[in-house]
Formats: structure tokens, C-alpha cells, sequence
């Protein structure tokens, strides 16, 4: 396909920003009624997500809901700041659902907790707003789709919020239309440097009830380390880098070339620096053998200056005619030519706030929100069929007629639950 003249996409990303600050202007009209929201996990991205909802505008949260009770405490005591109105407190989210009053919920808890609440809150007649990873392993995440698919009056928004950057929408366009030719390999990465905690098991916090925290996961000893935000390089909890962060630019870079699953995935990782501290590669790379393209992934939590700061967080496209490079706010078109002139694109926005507008103006006018059930899986899948890789030491493979990882890899699309828990798919 011919190269298409850039300059009709000069403004894509400006007019991304406006149809982003359209949202807004919607969803803040005094006429809309308010969505009454609960919040399960009122920790650090709960707040995030909340605060990105006030801003959206045209909102009420009802109760929210955390088992440690200092998170509690501090959530509800900002949002009657935010809204003049104290929300109802609870510690367990059956309790909080049985109370109703709810128009939908917000899950922001770690991945291994959401299949459950999901499921629950979809029984309870509820929209929701889930937050990424879909669900700790494949199997979960399968489930929780095909009960979305049994209640199609159910509006569900997975929080892969990039999708709503302008940037990464003009990318999509861009190269949907031959801007850089076929794509011949994507590069994706996110290195970043990686603050360790305290890894001393110790007494939790008086404040958190960390058998429940832990709740159908196993229960590892509790330590700062794998506590609240760290549990994210924790193998049990959130399973690592590409799991937590590079899903975001997984799901991206699938979306730009129209991808669904990829046929296999090679992967290797080590602990080079963090070894006994955290249980998940600090250094890892993987290959993803999608059928348009093939994707690789890397990244590195530790070392010293990168080589090019610009580039240490976003995703590279290899075309026959071109290259791009892509992060939240910036894009960048090398064409192919002797001396190519590097064409920069700029557009700032508030992701939290698109992503959760779209959701409240999809549960107001009950239509489907911009990121479903199904796209969820699809990035959720990928990325653990690479942890399968990474963990066995051989390419994960994904048989798609059978809809299931293939060979020794197939062991790893479900784990045990901790007794009383039951796994959603038996």
C-alpha cells in the first residue's frame, strides 16, 4: 500500500483532545443524572480512578469498600470533600452489593481479586469499571467474559486507558491507512527503575486483615514489599512488570494492528539485580507471534542513565515505508528516505478522566463502552501466556480453535484457589 501523506493526520491528535474534552462537557451537564458508583479498593488506584471520575463530572459514590480500614478511613474522608457527602463504609464487597443503592462499581483491587468481584457485581445487576489486568490467570478472565456475554444490558469498561490517547489514536489511524506502509515488527518497552521495600515478613498492619487481602491467592508472608502498591512485581499477586505495566502497551500496540491473540509466545527473564527480593524478572524480554506482525517486549528495572530517555516507554513500529514511535503524548514519523525529516506530533490529555467519562457516558446512555469484556481477555491472555513462557522456559503456544493455551502450557491458564474460594471456572 502507498505511504499516505502525513499531513492530513497533523491534527488527529488535536481532534482526539477535543472529542476527550467533548466527553467532559457531557458528562458534566447539569440535566444528566448523577451515576451512583461504589468503589472496591480504596488504595492508591481506587482513588486515582474516583478523582478521575469526579472530574468526569456527573457522579455520586455511594459506598466504597476495602479490607483495610485505614484505606477506608482516608477514602471516605476525601470523598465527602469532594462531594459534601460521607460514603457508607464496608469491609467485605458482598455486604456493600447487598446494600444496593448502586448504579455500578469500580474494581481496583489487585488482579487476583477480580473475578470474584466482578461476577458478583455483574449478579448484582451492576455496570463496572475494572480495572487491568482482566483477572489473575487466563481461566478467570474466561470466565468473566462469557458472563458479560450473558447480560449484554450490562455497560463494562476495562481500564486500558491508553486507548483514549490521542496520540496512540492518530498511531492507529496513521497506520491503518499506510502511513508507514506494512508493519514488518513492533518494539514495545517500558524500563523503568524499580524501587524496592522492605522484604522482612512481618506482623501486617493492625489495619489490614492480610488473609483477606491475600483472600483466594495464596498467602505469603506479609512484608512491606509485596503490601498495597508493591505487590505488583510479587509472582503470586500481580506477576510482574509486563503484567502490570506493559499490558497498557501490549493492548495499545494490539489494537493499532487489529490483533487478537498471538499464535505463540517466547520469553526469557532472570533476576539479575533483585534476586530474593522480588519473585518476578527484573530483566526480560518476549516474543509475541502475532499473525500481522511479530511484537517484542522488553524491559529492565534497574541500571544506570538510559541510552535515549525519549524512548524508554512506548511502542516502535517497523513499516516497509516508515517508522513511528508512539508513548501517552507524543508521536513520532521517521518516513523512508535517505535523510528523513522526523515529523513530531504533540497532544497532552488526561487518560484517567477519558477513559472514565467514556464509561459514565456509556452507562448513561446505555451503550457499549469504548474497551469490553472481550478486549480484556484478549491483552490479559497475552501477556500471562508470556509469563507461562517466561516461567516454564518454553514457548507458550495458543491453539486458537480450541481457544486455550496449547501442550505443558495449557497447565498454566489456571491456579487452586485457597479453600473457602471457589475458582469461577471449577
Amino acid at each position: 500500500m502507498k505511504a499516505m501523506d502525513r499531513r492530513r493526520f497533523l491534527g488527529a491528535a488535536a481532534t482526539g483532545a477535543a472529542a476527550i474534552g467533548a466527553w467532559r462537557v457531557r458528562a458534566q451537564d447539569a440535566a444528566a443524572p448523577k451515576v451512583k458508583l461504589g468503589l472496591i479498593g480504596c488504595g492508591w488506584y481506587g482513588l486515582v480512578d474516583i478523582e478521575a471520575a469526579f472530574r468526569a463530572g456527573g457522579v455520586e459514590v455511594v459506598s466504597v469498600c476495602d479490607v483495610d480500614t485505614d484505606h477506608l478511613k482516608a477514602a471516605a474522608e476525601k470523598i465527602e470533600k469532594l462531594q459534601g457527602r460521607r460514603p457508607r463504609e464496608f469491609k467485605l464487597y458482598g455486604e456493600m452489593l447487598a446494600a444496593g443503592g448502586l448504579q455500578a462499581v469500580v474494581i481496583a483491587t489487585p488482579p487476583h481479586w477480580h473475578a470474584l468481584q466482578f461476577l458478583a457485581a455483574l449478579d448484582a445487576g451492576l455496570d463496572i469499571y475494572c480495572e487491568k489486568p482482566l483477572a489473575y490467570d487466563i481461566r478467570e478472565a474466561q470466565a468473566m467474559a462469557a458472563a458479560a456475554a450473558k447480560k449484554p444490558d450490562r455497560v463494562i469498561q476495562i481500564g486500558f486507558q491508553r486507548r483514549q490517547s490521542p496520540t496512540i489514536r492518530a498511531v492507529r489511524d496513521f497506520v491503518k491507512a499506510g502511513g508507514i506502509g506494512r508493519v514488518v515488527q513492533a518494539d514495545v518497552q517500558i524500563h523503568y527503575g524499580a524501587g524496592i521495600l522492605d522484604t522482612t515478613p512481618q506482623d501486617p498492619p493492625a489495619a489490614l486483615d492480610w488473609d483477606l487481602w491475600c483472600g483466594p491467592a495464596p498467602k505469603l508472608p506479609y512484608c512491606p514489599q509485596i503490601g498495597h502498591k508493591a505487590w505488583r512485581l510479587e509472582k503470586e499477586y500481580g506477576h510482574g512488570h509486563l503484567v502490570d505495566w506493559g499490558i497498557h502497551l501490549i493492548d495499545a500496540t494490539r489494537w493499532i494492528l487489529g490483533e487478537t491473540m498471538p499464535r505463540s509466545v517466547t520469553a526469557v527473564g532472570r533476576l539479575v539485580k533483585f534476586a530474593g527480593k522480588i519473585t518476578t524478572p527484573d530483566t526480560m524480554s518476549a516474543w509475541f507471534d502475532y499473525a500481522s506482525a511479530p511484537v517484542a517486549w522488553r524491559h529492565r528495572l534497574w541500571g544506570a542513565q538510559e541510552f535515549d530517555p525519549d524512548t524508554a516507554n512506548g511502542i516502535i513500529l517497523h513499516g516497509e515505508e516508515g517508522t513511528v514511535f508512539v508513548t501517552d503524548n507524543r508521536w513520532v514519523h521517521v518516513p523512508k528516505a535517505k535523510n528523513p525529516e522526523r515529523k513530531v506530533s504533540e497532544a497532552k490529555a488526561d487518560l484517567a478522566q477519558a477513559h472514565m467519562a467514556d464509561f459514565l457516558d456509556a452507562v448513561r446512555a446505555r451503550r457499549p463502552a469504548s474497551c469490553s469484556t472481550d478486549e480484556g481477555l484478549l491483552s490479559t491472555a497475552a501477556v500471562k501466556l508470556a509469563m507461562i513462557a517466561s516461567d516454564t522456559g518454553a514457548t507458550a503456544a495458543w491453539d486458537a480453535a480450541a481457544n486455550e493455551a496449547a501442550g505443558a502450557a495449557k497447565s498454566g491458564m489456571k491456579r487452586d484457589y485457597r479453600a473457602p474460594w471457589k475458582h469461577p471456572h471449577g
